[in-house]
């Protein structure tokens, strides 16, 4: 498991400092809002990157107050080395939040998250 490695951990609870790990081994983000993923299925830094990619985007820029989105915002750019703006958040959330295109997060990954490599309004996600 990725955590195992102490720098790696040390990095994702930088970036989310409210964060901890449940008995399921679920990394919680943010209790108040519930915002999580499973650490089991996770043996690279690119697979790490792609939990915290695909399932805290959407609290960066939905739901939940000023606060706890700010606090996924900064969260997010922590732990990737970005300084995404919200509006860029949102596109990244509406085509890689939830895992619903895994190859295209992990191509977004790849390209030092380029946001050109996603689609632009009236594209074919694939």
């Amino acid at each position: 498991m990725i955590l195992d490695n102490e720098l790696e951990r040390k990095r994702l609870f930088s970036a989310y400092p409210q964060g901890h790990i449940n008995h399921n081994l679920e990394f919680i983000a943010h209790t108040g809002r519930n915002s999580y993923f499973l650490l089991t299925d996770i043996e690279t830094e690119q697979e790490l990157k792609a939990k915290v990619i695909e399932w805290l985007s959407r609290e960066a820029i939905k739901g939940g107050t000023k606060a706890t989105m700010k606090y996924h915002l900064d969260g997010l750019n922590i732990f990737l080395g970005t300084s995404f703006t919200p509006e860029e958040v949102e596109k990244i959330y509406t085509y890689l939040g939830n895992r619903c295109n895994h190859k295209l997060t992990v191509r977004f990954i790849e390209s030092g998250y380029d946001l050109t490599v996603l689609p632009q309004k009236g594209e074919n996600q694939n």
